[in-house]
Formats: C-alpha cells, sequence, structure tokens
C-alpha cells in the first residue's frame, strides 16, 4: 500500500507555496481588460518548480522540486494555456513508487537507498530554450530534455547528438535571434564538486563549432554567465561545493564570505590559453542582465550582491550569512592593461533580480534592461531601466501582489531596440490565481495594454523564451537590428 500524501506545515508550502501538482489546458484565456496587441503571435515557453512529493524534510528551498514547462500561445487574437509536468528521469522513478526519493537539493548522498548513484537528479526546472527547431527544458546540474514544442510532451533527453560531453548543461544558455547562434556551458562539467568548466558554441543549424575546456578556481557555482562580440564572461562567485560536507548529508554549496571573486573572459571562437582572468571582491550573483565590448574594455552588467545571495545556503562554519539586497551594477574589465582588477560600479539604487533585456542586444550595446523590482512591503513589479540615463520607471500591479520575470518580444522582426512588448506572469496573491500581462515595453508605468486571467495560480516559473510563429515553423528566428530606439 502506498504512504499518504502529506505535505508538512511549513513556510514553503504555505500561501503562494502550497504545491500546484496539476496539470492542464485552457482554450482560450479570459481577457479581463484592453486589447491583445494586433500582430502578437507566437508562444510564450516559461519553467519553474513545482512538487511532486512532500520529501520529510525540513530543509528543502524553493529552488528545488520536478520541474514544469507553461506554454502561453498568442493565435488568431487569442492566448491559450498548457501546463505539463517534464518527465524527468527522477520524476518518472517518483512516480513509479508513488513517493519522494530525491533529499536534499542537488545531494544524491541524501537519497533514498533504492536510488542508484548513478542516476541523474536534474529536475529540468529552470529554464526553456529554443534552438534550431527544437525546444528544450534546462536544469544546470543534467542535460536538456527535449519538449514536443505543441503538446508540450517530453521527447528524452539529450546530449544534442552526441555534441555535449559534459556531465550536464547550463540553464543560461544564450540563444542570438540574429546570428541563431546558441552559447552555452557547463560547470562541474565531470560530476559533483569537479572544477571542470566547459564553453560550447553551436551554428544555427545546431552543429558544435567551438569548445573551450578550463578549470574554475574552485569547485563553484556558475549559474549564468553573459556574452559579447567576442568574449564569453564567467563570473566566479565564492559560493563553493565542499565533496565532504555533501557526503556527510551537508549543503551542497556554502558561501565564502572572505573569498575574492574571480572573471575569466573566455574567446568566443578561441581557445584555453587565450583566457584573460580577473581578480575583485567578495560578493555573489545569480543573473546577468548583458554585456558588451567596447574597444578594449568589457562591460558586465549583474544583480550584484555585496553579500550573501542565498540564504539557504550557509557559510563553512555552518552560519546563515544574512541575505543582501542586490543592485544593478557594473563590472568593467580592461583588456588593454595587464592589471587583474576591475571597476565596480553601481547604476541603480533599487534593488532588482531576473534582468532582461531585448533578446536581439544581448552581447551589444543597448539602451533598455527591464527586471523585477522590489518592494519594502514584498510585493513587486516590472521595471524598465534606461540604461544611458539611469532611469527606472515601474508598473506594480497592486498591493501585496508580485511579478515574475518579464520576457520582451520586438513589434516586429526588425523593430529598434525596445519597440515591444513585455509579457509577464502575475502572482495575485490576495486572489490566490493568475495574471498575464501586457505591457508596451517603453511605457510600462502606464500599465498592461492587456490583461489575461488564469483561474488558478502558476505557483511558479524561474525563466522561459518567446518563439515567433515562423520561428515554430522554420526553426529559425530570422530577427534583425534596427539600431538603438
Amino acid at each position: 500500500m502506498a504512504e499518504p500524501i502529506q505535505f508538512p506545515d511549513i513556510e514553503l508550502y504555505r500561501g503562494w507555496g502550497e504545491p500546484m501538482r496539476t496539470e492542464c489546458t485552457i482554450h482560450g484565456l479570459e481577457l479581463l481588460e484592453g486589447a491583445i496587441p494586433e500582430g502578437l503571435e507566437g508562444t510564450l515557453y516559461k519553467v519553474g518548480a513545482d512538487r511532486q512529493y512532500p520529501s520529510g524534510r525540513d530543509d528543502d528551498i524553493f529552488i528545488d522540486g520536478e520541474g514544469m514547462i507553461h506554454m502561453f500561445r498568442f493565435e488568431d487574437g487569442q492566448v491559450d494555456y498548457v501546463n505539463r509536468w517534464v518527465r524527468t528521469t527522477r520524476y518518472e522513478m517518483q512516480r513509479e513508487a508513488k513517493r519522494k526519493l530525491f533529499g536534499r537539493y542537488r545531494n544524491r548522498y541524501t537519497n533514498d537507498p533504492e536510488v542508484d548513484n548513478s542516476v541523474s537528479m536534474g529536475t529540468a526546472n529552470t529554464t526553456a530554450m529554443f534552438h534550431a527547431g527544437h525546444l528544450y527544458a534546462l536544469k544546470e546540474d543534467d542535460l536538456p530534455y527535449e519538449i514536443d514544442p505543441d503538446t508540450l510532451e517530453t521527447i528524452r533527453r539529450t546530449d544534442m547528438n552526441g555534441q555535449i560531453g559534459s556531465a550536464c548543461f547550463t540553464a543560461h544558455p544564450k540563444v542570438d535571434p540574429v546570428t541563431d547562434e546558441l552559447l552555452g556551458f557547463s560547470y562541474q562539467a565531470r560530476g559533483d564538486g569537479t572544477k571542470d568548466i566547459v564553453f560550447y558554441v553551436f551554428d544555427a543549424g545546431g552543429r558544435k563549432i567551438n569548445e573551450v575546456e578550463f578549470e574554475m578556481p574552485y569547485a563553484g557555482m556558475v549559474h549564468d554567465f553573459a556574452v559579447t562580440d567576442e568574449w564569453a564572461v564567467f563570473p566566479f562567485f565564492p559560493m563553493m561545493t565542499d565533496m565532504e560536507k555533501v557526503k556527510a548529508g551537508g549543503a551542497y554549496f556554502e558561501y565564502h564570505p572572505d573569498k575574492p571573486t574571480h572573471v575569466a573572459l573566455v574567446p568566443r571562437y578561441g581557445k584555453a590559453e587565450d583566457i584573460r582572468w580577473f581578480e575583485g571582491p567578495n560578493a555573489t550573483a545569480g543573473h546577468m542582465m548583458n554585456a558588451v565590448r567596447v574597444g578594449n574594455k568589457v562591460m558586465l552588467d549583474v544583480c550584484y550582491y555585496e553579500g550573501n545571495c542565498f540564504e539557504f545556503f550557509p557559510t563553512p562554519s555552518g552560519d546563515v550569512a544574512p541575505m543582501v539586497p542586490p543592485f544593478l551594477t557594473r563590472l568593467t574589465f580592461d583588456l588593454g592593461r595587464n592589471a587583474k582588477e576591475y571597476e565596480v560600479e553601481r547604476l541603480l539604487n533599487v534593488p532588482v533580480e531576473m534582468p532582461r533585456t531585448d533578446d536581439r542586444y544581448q552581447g551589444r550595446p543597448y539602451r533598455h534592461g527591464y527586471c523585477i523590482a522590489r518592494s519594502p512591503d514584498g510585493s513587486s513589479g516590472t521595471g524598465h531601466v534606461n540604461m544611458e540615463t539611469g532611469e527606472i520607471s515601474i508598473w506594480r500591479p497592486g498591493e501585496g501582489d508580485m511579478v515574475q520575470e518579464c520576457q520582451f518580444v520586438p513589434r516586429s522582426a526588425s523593430s529598434p531596440e525596445g519597440d515591444g512588448w513585455l509579457l509577464i506572469p502575475v502572482n495575485r496573491v490576495s486572489r490566490n490565481r493568475s495574471d498575464l500581462a501586457i505591457l508596451d515595453a517603453q511605457n510600462v508605468a502606464a500599465g498592461p495594454v492587456a490583461l489575461l486571467k488564469l483561474p488558478f495560480k502558476v505557483r511558479a516559473t524561474f525563466h522561459g523564451t518567446w518563439v515567433p510563429k515562423h520561428a515554430r515553423e522554420t526553426g529559425r528566428y530570422e530577427y534583425g537590428l534596427a539600431g538603438a530606439a
């Protein structure tokens, strides 16, 4: 007889955190206000974490949980919604057992005894990626899972036809919608606690055209990276893995408040011997907004924590370093000098996270940035940052309500930078359901041009991608650049 399913009464599972655990299809979301912009045709894919079964542990964290992929399809003036579990190895094993088999976050030494140590723990819960006609769900400690772009059924776990030789692939790839190149990486590439990292470049057809393998300063976390026309920027913040503590059942990462930050600039089409190394102050970060090369200088714009960004990962002594707010910050690396230090300049004094741009301008000079702007009352809004003036304008959905990460959609394939729409899942916390808001990307403070209702809550999505109708049909984005707006 299977054991009863009972989630513990802890903060993680209360209120908005209560697991969704539901697959559903809605043909035509209700339009609450405004009008869906004419010509907005395509699909927004988002991935997040949900709870398949309770773990019975008190050290669960919100970034863990089984992958759930969400689809908002814009077609013929309506929006359909579909969500499905990603059928990972982990998900299928637990479904068969009818209970939780996997233990502490990324710690295979806390798994149920019936789980072999060779089994992948990946959840595919972080990012949706579309490239060369294929849709994937990603988590950085596993290989990608290919997903059917129409039904959301899981097709397979894939190493891109044998082209990814590492144990895993990033949850923050960069798909250049102008060149149709895919840039990604693997950290702890040879397994848990290793210092190997591999950088990959794939062409528009999905063929690997460059691979650079090198060693990190320590076995750390590299959640995100950034690219320019010539460089890939890898910050190594002091969030490290101690395998002895992991084997004893401890946290997979520890924050080291006394260690510096290291940054590697890896040539986009070059070799490991051409990497440029830099060193800077103690800090952490999860997400990069963009990077740009101007002459001999590379500028990285990042949501920068002058301390710890993950309160659930302890220090080596076992203490919890208080989480500090993130501020949009520019790190400048001067390739024309032999010095290894870099400049740190705060760009914005409003705490922000989950930064996005007009994807066509990733790695290129840009004026428009978008982010989640936090409020002291716990609510949040979507912010538009003018990167030239430092001004920010914010749309807030209402007291106590929160926004999830936005997705920029160009008005047309070659419209100027920032000319388009922001698609934003909204947490209507007081009503225990969600909305999908559509904002004018250059006038976010004016509020939604359209608001669509979901009759239930979309508990959590982390990152996603927009796939225009023509790209879904042809496998290519066919975007162009029209200069800054």
